[in-house]
């Protein structure tokens, strides 16, 4: 018998060992994953393939949102955008700044006007007060010189210069009051221009319209945007839908509210509970008016799925758009939905 020096021997128990043990290492690694993938592909496959019961219809489609844009009103410089692409922010919330030194100044040129404006009000009561005042000496001096007129002690001329200085302080109160309402005027005109300007100012703060996540960035701080350049792009996350097509034959039996089913190709694992919000009065894919029956049956009308609105805040995180998918709608209320459609969620 050959006997091996020692080391030799170790080495081959340890080849010998490990040639029994890696094919069963490798079956433990990768049996679970293969086993879950083969049981994914085998349920999109009877999703896709033409196995659906009797009136359930599907359609592809695609994740998507209501887009807002944050636009500019007025053109000036961005000073500041305090929100990144990605960011979840609430309305009302302060996303960005244009400065406009213009508009400052014209604001505080236009606060100056109504101090002026008020300032000459003051001066036309003032001139009101002093002009009655000389209408209650003319007055006086009017009847005490009709006296002395008809006792002979005052001569007609004299007597009609102080009536012609009576009419004088009226029509000057007249005037001073004509004075005083075009200083009103004049308070009332400034004091609208000063709003007009604060509210240009305040438009130069961009403020979310509604909660939602921040899809695009298109202007950077520091760069000058005209009226109606867009800033930023939301998405309202609380309105998340799949738009999918559908023959005339299938959706002229939708109505409004019917439950629907949506799946996506990234966690084909999950069902989606969704509603029918809309279904198009026009067709998509071909001409409006189509007279014969067999052209009728190739129209495609568009359908939008509304995912169910407490699904979307309790995944708010996890809510994207662009995301591919199916969707499957009821033609018939009264068929059940089979067991691969049923709610599946995290």
């Amino acid at each position: 018998m050959v006997r091996l020096p020692a080391a030799t021997a170790l080495a081959v128990a340890l080849l010998t060992f490990g040639s029994v043990l890696a094919p069963v290492s490798r079956d433990v690694s990768i049996t679970a994953p293969a086993q879950a993938q083969s049981k994914i592909q085998a349920f999109l496959q009877r999703l896709r393939s033409g196995s659906l019961p009797s009136g359930i219809a599907k359609s592809n489609g695609r994740i998507e949102a209501t887009q807002i844009d944050i636009s500019a009103k007025y053109a000036g410089r961005l000073s500041q955008v305090l929100v990144n692409e990605g960011d979840d922010v609430t309305a009302g919330q302060v996303v960005a700044r244009i400065s406009s030194p213009e508009y400052e100044a014209q604001l505080r040129g236009a606060q100056s006007q109504v101090l002026k404006a008020k300032h000459g009000l003051a001066e036309a009561n003032a001139l009101i007060v002093q002009r009655k005042s000389e209408i209650t000496l003319s007055q006086a001096e009017l009847e005490r010189g009709q006296q002395l007129v008809d006792k002979g002690y005052l001569t007609r001329q004299t007597f009609d210069q102080r009536v012609a200085k009576a009419d004088t302080a009226k029509a000057a109160l007249v005037a001073a009051e004509a004075q005083r309402d075009q200083a009103q005027f004049a308070i009332k005109s400034a004091e609208a221009e000063v709003d007009r300007i604060e509210a240009v100012l305040v438009d130069m703060t961009l403020v979310a319209p509604r909660s939602g996540r921040v899809q695009y960035q298109l202007a950077r701080a520091g760069e000058v945007v005209g009226a109606g350049a867009r800033i930023l792009t939301l998405l309202d996350l609380s309105d998340v839908y799949m738009t999918i097509y559908l023959p005339a034959a299938q959706a002229g039996l939708l109505a409004l509210g019917d439950e629907a089913r949506i799946t996506v190709d990234p966690l084909p694992q999950y069902v989606i509970p969704a509603n029918v919000g809309f279904v198009a009065a026009d067709a998509q894919f071909t001409p409006k008016s189509v007279e014969t029956a067999a052209e009728r049956e190739k129209l495609m009308f568009r359908v939008k799925l509304q995912i169910d609105p407490r699904v979307l805040k309790k995944y708010h995180r996890q809510a994207k758009t662009g995301v591919r998918g199916m969707g499957f709608v009821r033609t018939s209320p009264s068929i059940q939905w089979p067991e691969d459609l049923t709610v599946k969620l995290p």
